[in-house]
């Protein structure tokens, strides 16, 4: 290889640390000339150091260490890997760069690092490693990372099943290693979480192709924009269930606030947007996991802008709209997808149509319903 071609890098993701480190082995195996890096991030905080380890099918090659960086062992990883990848490319030796990420760290976070910090590397795809057998467990842990020792940072405030379900959902492959403990349900579970990924054997031919398929960090990134993401079809299988719901007229705020509890706690995994009465301009993203909610604020709904700031939006949040376009309300509607075991759709439901607004509500006009109670100012702030 010459040392002015691009080497094609791969993260590995994922918090099933022995699915993650098969993975990378397998795929060590696989492709002649290929190299892994690893940060172990789980001695930082004590260490003041994120330890480097680069190896290939036969073993490890070199070990080095990076300062931490504003005390945040992630921001040190940043700051050491991309100077290591552009020392593997320079040299022209090396066909494949495998990048196995920390168990916490997000695959998104460092795919835009690489993408956009260097032209001597190519991303070619992002992989997340996955046990089927620890897919619901994980999800459905609601422990702060800081109590399971994950922790990034001091500041990291993410839990156990918010962030394995962002490792899932944002790679367009899943690495799947044989366990005997999987059954029917946690296939089902899987594939209703993520139906578009692509997924591979630990190992297989099949999964060493897909490493060199390519990957497109701005679209992956409207993928998980909540005005625009693809978000799961409705479907039933195994005693797994999905239920996609939808309406055109707004949440009272005070009674969806009420429900949050009930709502986020309902299934393994809940995502979409929503809007607001009191708040017409505003597009909620919805993200629960692990029976722990995050809602926020993810910008304007294309509706609320005047004509000529439609030029500044992206085309596949324009399309979006366009595809779910109503002649009163424009782009605000309730799409929200859950997904878990014996799912209680119809209960799901009822709790949500009774927090949209009555009919009597509905008619008061939107003068009106932003004179209801704002609940949602300590989760979003006060209205502007």
């Amino acid at each position: 290889m010459e040392s002015t071609a691009r080497l094609p890098v791969v993260i590995v993701a994922g918090l099933h640390s022995d699915a993650r480190r098969r993975t990378v082995d397998g795929l060590l195996r696989s492709v002649p000339d290929s190299v892994a890096l690893h940060h172990d991030l789980a001695t930082a905080a004590d260490d003041k150091t994120v330890r480097r380890e680069i190896r290939d099918a036969s073993g490890p090659i070199s070990h080095g260490e990076a300062p931490l960086v504003n005390d945040c062992a992630c921001c040190a990883l940043r700051e050491d890997l991309v100077p290591e990848l552009e020392r593997l490319a320079a040299a022209g030796t090396t066909r494949l760069a495998l990048v196995e990420l920390w168990d916490s760290v997000e695959p998104r976070t460092m795919a835009e690092v690489i993408a956009h910090a260097t032209e001597s590397v190519d991303l070619a795809n992002v992989v997340t490693a996955v046990d089927p057998s620890l897919v619901l467990p994980y999800l459905a842990n609601g422990d702060d990372l800081a109590e399971a020792g994950l922790a990034v940072a001091a500041s990291d405030r993410r839990t156990v099943g918010d962030t394995w379900a962002r490792q899932l959902e944002y790679a367009p492959v899943l690495a799947l290693v044989d366990s005997e403990d999987a059954d029917d349900q946690d296939r089902a579970l899987l594939a209703q979480l993520h139906p578009t990924a692509r997924q591979a054997a630990v190992g297989s031919t099949r999964l060493a192709r897909l490493a060199f398929s390519g990957f497109d960090v701005d679209a992956a990134a409207a993928a998980q924009h909540p005005a625009c993401a693809l978000l799961p079809q409705e479907t039933e299988d195994a005693g797994v269930a999905t239920l996609v719901w939808h309406s055109r007229r707004p949440f009272h705020p005070e009674r969806l606030y009420r429900a949050l509890e009930d709502l986020c706690c309902a299934a393994a995994r809940s995502r979409g947007r929503f809007w607001l009465a009191d708040r017409p301009d505003t597009l909620l993203g919805w993200d629960a996991a692990g029976g722990a909610l995050c809602v926020e604020s993810a910008g304007p709904w294309l509706a609320s802008l005047p004509d000529a700031a439609w030029e500044l939006i992206p085309p596949v949040r324009r399309a979006a709209a366009a595809m779910d376009w109503h002649p009163r309300h424009g782009d605000r509607c309730q799409h929200l997808v859950f997904t878990s075991p014996g799912l209680d759709r119809a209960g799901v439901q009822s709790v949500l149509e009774r927090c949209l607004l009555t009919d009597q509500e509905y008619a008061a006009g939107p003068e009106a319903w932003k004179r209801l109670p704002a609940a949602f100012d300590s989760l979003l702030g006060s209205a502007a």
